[in-house]
């Protein structure tokens, strides 16, 4: 079953190509990494999906509809949760109190954030102000606010920016047990190359607004215009 299909999706600003003639698909519970340099039309193929901009041509079906047209805000209710390269969470607030707005946001009432806090394991830092804590611990409240509006396709935008790599690999691990526990559809950016070969089920790669490779991540990782392209000699090893 696919949750997310886009087919022949494209975008440009000005003269600039970002998104071109690009088609793929995530099947239901699939963890799925995008990658590629800088400028390859990551970032924009993720604002296309999630509403924020609208494509010149192409089509984007979630479960088999289309969601062309349809406002972020829509496309929550619908099912897209998103988090993005830098967390975006209100500081003044404190964990539960996030959590609590984005419950009501999908519901329109008040609802308990502890299944949330559980799922993200953040429980123990419920009731501290977003402003204080460290940024992987904001990482977890982005994911945990994504969570909140019980997406079936779950955009990650470089969810380990800026992270160490001992948080990096606690972060996709989390992610990928909730994505097998509740079936939920991933599809993430990323530059770190360890985390895209071992969280990622399979890979698609862009270059210059196209999708130039997909496959297995042990294939990606072998195709040699990946390797001239992106990865280098040595095929993103550390």
């Amino acid at each position: 079953m696919t949750t997310l299909s886009v087919r022949n999706l494209a975008k440009s600003f000005g003269g600039v190509h970002a998104v071109r003639d690009l088609s793929f698909s995530v099947a239901a519970g699939e963890r799925l990494a995008m990658i590629g340099p800088n400028g390859a039309g990551k970032s924009t193929c993720f604002n296309l999906i999630n509403g924020q901009l609208r494509p010149d041509a192409g089509e984007i079906l979630l479960d088999g509809e289309s969601s062309l047209g349809r406002p972020p805000r829509e496309l929550c209710r619908l099912g897209i949760g998103r988090t993005f390269q830098v967390a975006a969470v209100f500081g003044s607030m404190t964990v539960r109190e996030n959590l609590q707005v984005a419950i009501h946001s999908r519901t329109g009432k008040r609802g308990s954030a502890e299944d949330l806090l559980a799922q993200a394991g953040i429980a123990e830092l419920a009731g501290r102000q977003c402003a204080e804590l460290a940024y992987g611990d904001l990482k977890r409240v982005e994911l945990a606010l994504a969570l909140a509006g019980r997406p079936r396709l779950l955009l990650m935008d470089e969810p380990t920016a800026g992270m160490a790599s001992q948080e990096r690999h606690a972060l996709m691990g989390l992610v990928e047990g909730i994505s097998r526990r509740h079936g939920i559809s991933v599809l993430f950016t990323e530059h770190d190359m360890d985390v895209v070969f071992r969280y990622a089920e399979r890979v698609i790669v862009l270059a210059e607004g196209k999708l130039i490779a997909q496959g297995a991540p042990a294939e990606v990782r072998a195709d040699a215009r990946v390797r001239e392209v992106y990865l280098g000699k040595d095929g993103g090893d550390a």
